[in-house]
């Protein structure tokens, strides 16, 4: 390692800070490797988006502040920025910058009390997590350090009982928590982790190999780097849970194939040998008996939902599923003829009563409902019937007669080796029916679909409103035309 590199041990931002915590090896490998990260995905990406948005918010509780920004700002410029606003006596500064011997972070809120200032550091969660903890202590640890009379130290995360009536109500949007006491409890152990994570920085890369904290607190940037040794058809490709990976792991037992078949319950032993033998798992009987469960008029139902830490309609929640979309194919009779009825919403616009009246006159009295994994549009159906209490009955007949496509594949009734394990749509469709997968679709997920709703509302160019009007039109059509082809290929296996 050179010396410039060196020279770098004594700066660590807070989310460096938490990096380590979690795992010493991708803090050394984001500050001196960084071009080994993983792409950020789109779902990160979205993720990173709706935090900012939820800081922003909530700096209506304490309006009227200043915002020190970072952009075309050093840290130095930041801090001392920061340092005037003080000094004027600003009340509240947004984005507030400290450093303390190279230990830097930035406040979401201060805001200057009775009894000195309060540090808020604003989470789109829905709760505390552990690692908030050190978060908030961190911030703590610097400004104290720094000689700022600090006298309280909070979390603010999203409460997910409020309700949107009118205007939202920022102070029912948001719970806050009084982290002081643990903050200031566990000031001595930051002091002693930043000085264990700046005496590691001056050595050689640390000799620690894959384990829990790959993925806790959060997904580490850097598994691609660090699991490239584990090979196809791993222990880690296993489904269902009863199985200690990493206890495997650590034992040396890495490939599917070394796992002593005790150790694995039903569905795992199906996987595992359809994996390995390339073997099929039916039966017949299971199958027979859902598929006379069906009858007709028979639909096939999907919906496409999005969700908003911010709720943006009344009656609604934070991060509640809106659906803005749904597909839904309909066979009157056996042999009859493939229709196919569809609802996508206009951008920016409340779409859910539309929705409803569209959809449930488009189901017929007492049709059978099928969707995959049914408990999801279940829970849609609900809270329309709770949002539009007049068409409640309607839509309670179309519940009481939904069945789950998903059942026999979930009981491993019906098992091709080439599902891996699963028994997610994604896999079984182009494992039953070759010609149909989403891999080529410039939309394959529903996270993708929820984005690209979220892009639409944001767009003014009609070219690309179109050409994501069409992607998701045809990713939802797929869903259930998937179901058709699924529910015609049972029928055929156990002819």
């Amino acid at each position: 390692m050179s010396d410039a590199i060196k020279k770098d041990t004594s700066y660590l931002s807070k989310t460096l800070f938490i990096k380590g915590l979690q795992c010493h090896k991708a803090l050394y490998l984001q500050k001196y490797h960084p071009e080994l990260k993983d792409d950020v995905s789109d779902a990160k990406e979205t993720l990173f988006s709706s935090g900012r948005d939820v800081g922003i918010f909530a700096q209506q509780l304490f309006p009227g502040g200043v915002e020190i920004s970072y952009e075309d700002q050093t840290l130095s410029d930041q801090i001392k920025q920061t340092q005037t606003e003080i000094k004027k006596g600003t009340a509240t500064i947004y984005e507030a910058a400290f450093g303390y011997k190279g230990a830097f972070c930035k406040v979401d809120i201060l805001h200057k009390g009775k009894k000195g200032w309060e540090i808020y550091e604003v989470k789109s969660s829905t709760g505390m997590k552990d690692v908030y903890y050190d978060d908030v202590a961190f911030q703590y640890y610097v400004l104290i350090s720094t000689g700022l009379p600090v006298s309280k130290a909070s979390l603010v995360h999203i409460n997910n009982q409020y309700v949107k009536d009118g205007d939202i109500e920022v102070d029912r949007l948001f719970t806050i928590q009084d982290l002081t006491k643990i903050a200031k409890k566990m000031k001595p152990d930051i002091s002693r982790e930043l000085k264990k994570q700046r005496e590691m920085l001056k050595g050689d890369i640390p000799d620690i190999d894959i384990g829990e904290y790959c993925e806790n607190p959060y997904d580490c940037d850097f598994a691609g780097h660090c699991w490239s040794h584990i090979p196809e058809n791993s222990i880690f490709d296993l489904r269902e849970k009863g199985v200690n990976k990493f206890n495997l792991y650590r034992q040396g037992i890495i490939r599917m194939k070394d796992i002593p078949k005790d150790m694995l319950n039903f569905k795992q032993g199906i996987q595992v040998e359809g994996t390995l033998k390339k073997k099929n798992h039916i039966i017949k009987e299971n199958m027979r008996d859902f598929l006379k469960s069906l009858w007709y008029p028979l639909c096939f139902l999907d919906f496409e939902t999005f969700m908003s830490p911010i709720p943006l309609f009344d009656g609604t929640r934070p991060y509640q599923q809106i659906p803005f979309q749904y597909s839904l194919h309909y066979l009157k009779s056996d042999g009859g003829k493939l229709k196919h009825h569809e609802f996508l919403a206009s951008p920016n616009f409340d779409p859910r009563k539309e929705l409803t009246e569209k959809l449930i006159n488009e189901i017929p009295d007492n049709a059978c409902v099928l969707a995959y994994n049914m408990s999801f549009e279940k829970r849609i159906l609900e809270d329309l019937g709770s949002w539009f209490p007049e068409h409640s009955d309607k839509i309670e007949n179309i519940i009481g007669n939904m069945k789950d496509l998903m059942a026999p594949f979930r009981s491993k009734a019906c098992y091709l080796w080439q599902m891996n394990g699963s028994y997610s749509i994604k896999f079984v469709l182009p494992a039953l029916v070759p010609g149909l997968s989403y891999d080529e679709m410039e939309i394959s997920n529903g996270g993708m679909a929820m984005d690209a709703y979220s892009t639409m509302c944001q767009t003014e160019d009609p070219g690309k409103l179109e050409r994501i009007r069409k992607a998701l039109q045809e990713y939802c059509n797929l869903d259930t035309l998937g179901m058709v082809r699924i529910m015609e290929k049972l029928r055929k296996i156990v002819r």
